[in-house]
């Protein structure tokens, strides 16, 4: 155990989890590669929790944090902030939603909490639909509409949270069926649970379940869903701190493979749009946005700092077309790693859009899930210079594989060839 690794568990919670045998230091990185403490590279395919959405240490963000702090660091929500209502501008554009509003929090977790604020405050009710297996955050809120057991620290909770099938394709009472009919199952199932509620205030979900494994619907499911929530007037929330911004490489905004009636209600984001700055945000109609009727301000949220590092990103995103990259490379991606999985009896499904792929691993012969082979596979992979993640609402045991969005062709045929060797390492 190394004297840093000592002194992290010293101060810190037990519940803290950390990755690896031996965790690893990070102490620098370029491009789509991090360096550890004892010097050796690594190729990324996790980006800090699909976090370092570009690149590590981007020069245009960098250049942009370095400059906005040599002008001033911090002054809340309380001052007129250019760079924040610039950034606000190009969101509110980008997202959607007619007439939107805009409010920046610091995480993925606050805008979630802060669209479950809105929602219950703008409907009067405390009843909350969300998706089985779905992940939404770490706050008391947002916990309790976490649909994932190895994520949800207590059952205790401020809302009334009803779980609706459909967020898992491949497992489950419908998994058998054609997309056409687990669609029709899934509506008739929330009809269903609508019939026993007094009036819920919003559907809260992930169009691809990110902790969860990064499982998705057949696309047109929330768009049926939608048709159910309007008779009833419930809003929509998308979750789209994971699959925003790209990443899926068909759309945008995950929920656009959904999009046959119009943008949700409300959509959350975060993570890649500060490139590891810390930028969270609710997209909101007015009229739902401005529900609250109470003061609110927000000290971090919307930081001069975070909002330059956030239009210098999002502008090399655009510019560069990394979305586009990442349906081309993603999909070379994908075609290697089904191949990959194909000469592995531990792999049961290999899924995936654009640069979010997920690589579900069971017992030999079986269908049951295989957590340990999952972990010895992420031991294996760094051993090979591959940092990779993990997750799954079946004891973890499906390998996340989400890498910045600048992802080259030979790098994502070096990480195929990496996890290859580190499956038939696993055994």
């Amino acid at each position: 155990m190394t004297g840093l690794h000592e002194r992290h568990l010293a101060v810190s919670p037990d519940w803290l989890a950390l990755y690896y045998r031996q965790p690893l230091e990070l102490t620098h990185g370029e491009g789509r590669h991090v360096w550890d403490a004892d010097g050796n590279r690594y190729l990324d395919f996790f980006g800090g929790i699909l976090t370092t959405m570009t690149a590590h240490a981007l020069p245009e963000v960098t250049k942009a944090v370095a400059e906005q702090a040599g002008r001033i660091i911090h002054s809340s929500t309380l001052y007129l902030n250019r760079p924040m209502v610039e950034l606000a501008e190009r969101i509110a554009a980008l997202s959607g939603i007619p007439d939107p509003r805009v409010f920046f929090t610091t995480s993925g977790t606050e805008a979630n909490d802060t669209a479950l604020l809105l929602a219950t405050a703008h409907r009067g009710s405390n009843q909350i639909l969300a998706m089985r297996n779905s992940y939404h955050g770490r706050s008391f809120s947002a916990v309790s509409v976490t649909g994932n057991r190895s994520w949800s620290t207590t059952s205790l909770s401020p809302l009334q949270t009803m779980y609706v099938h459909g967020g898992v394709r491949g497992r489950g009472p419908y998994a058998e069926l054609s997309d056409e009919r687990f669609i029709k199952a899934c509506v008739a199932d929330l009809e269903d649970l609508l019939g026993h509620t007094r009036g819920a205030a919003a559907l809260i979900a992930e169009p691809v379940q990110g902790v969860g494994g990064f499982t998705a619907p057949p696309d047109g499911l929330y768009a049926a869903f939608r048709e159910v929530l309007d008779r009833h007037g419930i809003l929509w929330i998308s979750d789209e701190v994971q699959t925003g911004w790209g990443r899926t490489g068909d759309h945008f905004w995950g929920w656009q493979a959904h999009a046959s009636n119009g943008p949700p209600d409300i959509l959350t984001f975060a993570k890649g749009i500060g490139n590891g700055m810390s930028i969270g945000g609710v997209v909101a109609r007015a009229e739902v946005m401005n529900s609250l009727d109470a003061n609110s301000i927000s000290t971090f949220g919307g930081s001069p700092v975070t909002m330059a590092a956030g239009l210098a990103n999002l502008s090399y995103l655009l510019e560069h077309d990394l979305q586009g990259n990442a349906r081309r490379v993603g999909g070379l991606l994908l075609e290697r790693l089904r191949a990959v999985g194909a000469a592995s009896p531990a792999v049961r499904e290999v899924r995936g859009r654009g640069l979010m792929i997920g690589i579900e691993l069971v017992r030999p012969g079986s269908d049951e899930a295989a957590p340990d082979a999952a972990a010895a596979v992420l031991e294996a992979a760094r051993e090979g210079g591959l940092l990779i993640g993990k997750g799954g609402g079946h004891d973890t045991s499906v390998l996340r594989i989400a890498p910045p969005l600048s992802l080259t062709v030979s790098e994502a045929e070096e990480g195929a060839a990496i996890l290859g060797e580190a499956l038939r390492a696993a055994g």
